[in-house]
């Protein structure tokens, strides 16, 4: 019994301790956690791009790879100094959960605001239906 409270109580202790050091050590140049969350934001939007036109004879020639190297030129990232920072980030656990709910939020505002505008035209066109035709 003493020994499996041991074995217990070890465990206990290097799990608390995993989970408040990173796994990894930090980047010599770590990208900061508000452009990190910006980016982390443009990855999910062109991934879901990609994943919704990828069938569509236009994209035939592109890859979801082109759409995450469209994100790191925007940000002027490199993809090793994206990654470092990615992995540092995920071996902060609580750190990396807070800065998720922000992509998330950022995500839902966006989805919200787009949904609103959609309404907005659809609203535009059927009250002016021929303004809009060209």
């Amino acid at each position: 019994m003493k020994k499996r409270f041991q074995i217990l109580l070890f465990a206990l202790v290097f799990a608390v301790v995993a989970c408040d050091k990173p796994i990894m050590p930090k980047p010599k140049h770590l990208i900061n956690e508000k452009q990190m969350i910006d980016m982390l934001v443009d990855v999910h939007l062109a991934e879901a791009t990609y994943n919704k036109y990828r069938y569509d004879s236009v994209m035939q020639d592109n890859s979801s790879a082109n759409f995450y190297a469209s994100v790191l030129d925007k940000y002027a990232v490199s993809d090793s100094l994206f990654e470092q920072s990615y992995v540092y980030y995920a071996s902060l656990p609580k750190k990396f959960e807070k800065m998720y709910r922000k992509v998330m939020s950022k995500l839902s505002e966006q989805e919200q605001e787009f949904s609103g505008r959609k309404e907005e035209l659809e609203l535009e066109f059927e009250e002016n239906p021929g303004k809009n035709a060209r």
